[in-house]
């Protein structure tokens, strides 16, 4: 198949970056719903991958009232090359954490809620329980709130996973973020086919299913509609495919800028492929339009 074009985008020790393109241009966070989310945030100190994910989109989301929520703290013991959360030892297991988070819902009256977490390799449960609790303290509280967990890899604890997703949320997301050839490079703790696996239990315990992946790190077309076939095979319901942008000068750089017509083939052949729903375009991260998932 004929590639599409692309704006090249490599970075020397002689050469700057090259400039983002016109297309990945968003605007600064601003406005009273901005505020509001931002004041809640703060008053029940919380995390949001918003924030520690330098997500392009915090202004849009916030300004409509939303936000996705990160529980477990905000220190990850993976250390992938793409992502600008913290990596280290995590301090934090707070047990109250449940309760803020579900508080902090309630009063942003939101109709649908992203709730997502750093790996807590260190666990024994993974941090099944701490999602089970606010999962379910959520639903107590708003009954009418629908629910999307972005889980992280259980390493294969069958038994976390069921916990995780047991508290009654209605989708459940685990993000594969980049094909096969790249995955040692881009997740170095993470295993592609365990991923697969996670997703099609996940499938099996009655849940909606969602992945999410980056472009722009050096994979080829074929190389995404691989990771396509074997996500449709593994019970993938919705797929969301964006940029990557490189956070700091310590992450992994930018191989490309793909171009959106490349990303509305991703589309369209998505959807051919069977998927219920390809959210593809430059600026798509994993909650993006999330309410539009269910």
């Amino acid at each position: 198949m004929k590639e599409l074009p692309i704006v090249q985008a490599g970075q020397t020790d002689k050469a700057p970056r090259k400039r983002k393109p016109d297309w990945l241009r968003v605007k600064l966070p601003i406005g009273k719903a901005y505020r509001d989310v931002r004041s809640l945030v703060d008053q029940y100190q919380l995390h949001t991958i918003c924030q520690s994910g330098n997500c392009p989109n915090m202004g849009e989301c916030w300004g409509a009232g939303t936000a996705t929520f990160m529980i477990l703290g905000n220190t990850c013991t993976r250390s992938c090359s793409f992502c600008a959360v913290k990596t280290g030892r995590p301090t934090e297991y707070d047990q109250d954490e449940p309760r803020r988070v579900a508080e902090a819902i309630h009063l942003m009256g939101v109709k649908h809620a992203v709730i997502t977490s750093v790996n807590r390799d260190e666990l024994k449960d993974k941090g099944a329980e701490i999602w089970y609790q606010t999962v379910r303290l959520t639903k107590e509280l708003t009954p009418s709130v629908t629910i999307e967990t972005l889980i992280p890899d259980v390493k294969s604890k069958w038994e976390a996973l069921e916990r995780m997703v047991e508290g009654g949320q209605e989708v459940v997301s685990h993000n594969m973020e980049t094909v096969s050839r790249l995955y040692k490079m881009v997740r170095p703790q993470g295993k592609y086919e365990r991923s697969l696996e996670q997703i099609k239990r996940t499938k099996a315990l009655g849940k909606r299913t969602k992945s999410g992946i980056m472009v722009g790190l050096g994979e080829t077309q074929e190389d995404v509609f691989r990771l396509m076939a074997d996500l449709v095979e593994h019970d993938c319901d919705v797929l969301t495919i964006g940029q990557y942008l490189q956070p700091t000068k310590m992450h992994i750089e930018v191989a490309e800028f793909v171009h959106p017509d490349t990303f509305a083939l991703y589309k369209e052949i998505g959807e051919k492929m069977g998927f219920d729903i390809v959210e593809s375009s430059p600026l798509v991260r994993s909650s993006y339009h999330a309410e539009k998932h269910l």
